[in-house]
């Protein structure tokens, strides 16, 4: 079986029916925890950004497949998006209870993304128009309410002040410091994806102008290009605030800028952008792809060998989105033996499981959940249809 055959096999028996099992028929949307031991909590909480990676995950799977059926699991998620939508302010609460009661009131730019990254593959999906409306006016309360000077900060309060962000801050070494970053390259990488996908979807001018700035932002403060990498928290100046590297973000972030370069960019200005995350995806592989699998991060001079389990799905895109570009001989195998690792180490072989969270450097599974408001069918999903796509 070529490589191809096998995303496509695991999509369909694999993610497909362990996430088609969790439709919750009591609350509505999908239950919000699976533990390590596979038991379901039924009345655990609902994070909206595990709603809208799931809303992604079965719009995209019904485009990709063209499997109308499908669409039936992505409305189930789109019906319980209202249930995080703030009536009274705006914008979305980053966490429900089972029933739909506000638990955690925080409006996060990242959370908006990943609403504004479904309800467009929803639209693409289903052809709903008011799903399009609702990731535009989305997309124009981000950049009324959560910008500054033209860039996104990450946290606020209901009311839209601004919090400390310790949703996405919350390393160790920062926090030893009594430091936390204003602003977080993964936000702004999750906005460049959304705002890609509408883009692709309606050809926003506005939200066109809004990826033209992102992509500069990224290069000209985002890109460390003195180490060849994206620094990953910063100040409110966008000043670097640790030495690090997210092996993780950055093969991500090396596909995604490229999607959004060709979705807005021509000429010198796309191939400059395309150089640099040429160099990104390669510098990403010559430092953390050892025993067939990458590592997680590098922060200061300790290096994470814990393998997580998305980091290996977007280093499969990231390598086949470097393959296109560079036809380098030696990726199809690297791709062959990633996917050898992910089956033998990071899927769940036991019945009704599906991708383990983490596993240590020798390939032993931690006792992590195997879903939860974090934990969802983005990545491993998307990397079976991205590679379907690409093969």
């Amino acid at each position: 079986m070529d490589l191809q055959q096998a995303m496509a096999r695991h999509l369909t028996d694999t993610i497909l029916p362990f996430w088609t099992g969790l439709t919750d028929t009591v609350h509505g949307g999908y239950t919000g925890y699976v533990g390590y031991d596979l038991q379901t909590d039924p009345d655990a909480p609902k994070g909206c950004i595990m709603n809208s990676r799931i809303l992604w995950f079965f719009s995209t799977a019904c485009t990709v497949l063209k499997r109308p059926d499908l669409l039936y699991y992505a409305q189930q998620a789109y019906r319980y998006f209202d249930r995080f939508v703030d009536a009274e302010q705006g914008g979305l609460f980053w966490l429900c209870a089972a029933d739909g009661t506000p638990l955690d009131e925080t409006k996060h730019t990242y959370n908006h993304a990943f609403a504004v990254y479904a309800l467009a593959a929803y639209y693409q999906a289903s052809g709903d128009m008011q799903a399009l409306h609702r990731a535009l006016a989305l997309v124009e309360l981000m950049e009324t309410r959560m910008t500054k000077d033209g860039q996104y900060l990450d946290a606020f309060d209901r009311a839209f002040h601004p919090l400390q962000n310790d949703k996405l801050s919350d390393n160790p070494i920062l926090t030893a410091r009594g430091v936390i970053a204003e602003k977080t390259m993964n936000t702004v990488l999750h906005v460049l994806e959304a705002y890609t996908l509408v883009y692709e979807a309606c050809c926003d001018a506005r939200v066109g102008e809004r990826l033209r700035d992102l992509l500069a932002l990224i290069r000209d403060k985002v890109y460390n290009a003195a180490e060849n990498r994206l620094d990953v928290f910063f100040d409110s100046g966008m000043h670097s605030l640790i030495d690090m590297q997210s092996y993780g973000h950055d093969i991500e972030a090396s596909w995604l800028i490229d999607r959004a370069a060709d979705a807005v960019l021509t000429g010198e200005d796309r191939t400059q952008i395309k150089r640099l995350t040429t160099r990104l995806a390669q510098g990403v592989l010559t430092r953390a792809l050892t025993g067939g699998s990458l590592c997680n991060e590098r922060v200061e001079d300790t290096l994470d060998t814990t393998r997580i389990w998305w980091v290996q799905a977007e280093t499969m895109i990231g390598m086949a989105n470097l393959y296109q570009k560079t036809k380098n001989p030696m990726l199809p195998e690297r791709m062959r033996t990633l996917w050898r690792y992910i089956q033998t180490h990071i899927v769940d072989p036991r019945p009704g499981g599906e991708w383990f969270a983490a596993v240590d450097a020798q390939g032993s599974a931690k006792p992590l959940p195997i879903a939860d408001p974090w934990k969802a069918p983005y990545h491993n999903g998307r990397m079976c249809m991205e590679m379907m796509k690409r093969l």
